[in-house]
């Protein structure tokens, strides 16, 4: 059975084209900004912005690889590099005999409070001052929006353990 493709009308694809180009050119403008002014990715910061996020500075590696949307195996290479450095570090989860938890160090930490503000205003000189209000609460409605749709559509008739960031 063959069915038509349901096209994008001129709207719909000007809005598409719109995302593709801006969601390309702003992770290319803040990984030059971080790679420039902290000497890492953006990834990388992002890692250890969500453990900063927590109060003790820990995650699990589980966690931490779904909040980050990457498979565990690139999670623990990204951690070790972060390690080696000194910048988290790893302990066994005393609640998971298998698990592990992933914590910023004092370095850690001392460099995010460094680095944060130059982060933030290239955030904000990229995507909010380019935004009147109205529109920054449009956009947090459909980031959600499309967000919570992904997550019903990787729950409906799939595996949710098939996700490459719950995988073991």
């Amino acid at each position: 059975m063959s069915t038509t493709p349901r096209w994008l009308n001129s709207d719909e694809r000007r809005a598409w084209l719109a995302y593709v180009d801006f969601s390309v050119l702003l992770a290319d403008y803040l990984n030059r900004q971080l790679r420039r002014d902290a000497g890492m990715t953006h990834a990388d910061y992002s890692l250890l912005a969500y453990l900063s996020l927590e109060s003790d500075g820990t995650l699990s590696m589980s966690e931490l690889a779904e909040r980050l949307k990457i498979t565990r195996s690139r999670l623990t290479h990204a951690v070790n590099r972060l390690r080696e450095v000194g910048l988290v570090d790893r302990r066994e989860d005393p609640t998971d005999g298998r698990g592990q938890l992933a914590f910023l160090t004092d370095e850690g930490k001392a460099l995010l409070e460094k680095v944060a503000p130059g982060h933030v205003e290239a955030v904000r000189r990229a995507v909010f001052d380019a935004l009147t209000p109205e529109q920054v609460h449009q956009l947090a409605e459909i980031g959600e929006a499309i967000s919570d749709a992904l997550h019903r559509a990787e729950n409906v008739g799939s595996d949710p353990a098939g996700l490459p960031w719950r995988r073991r």
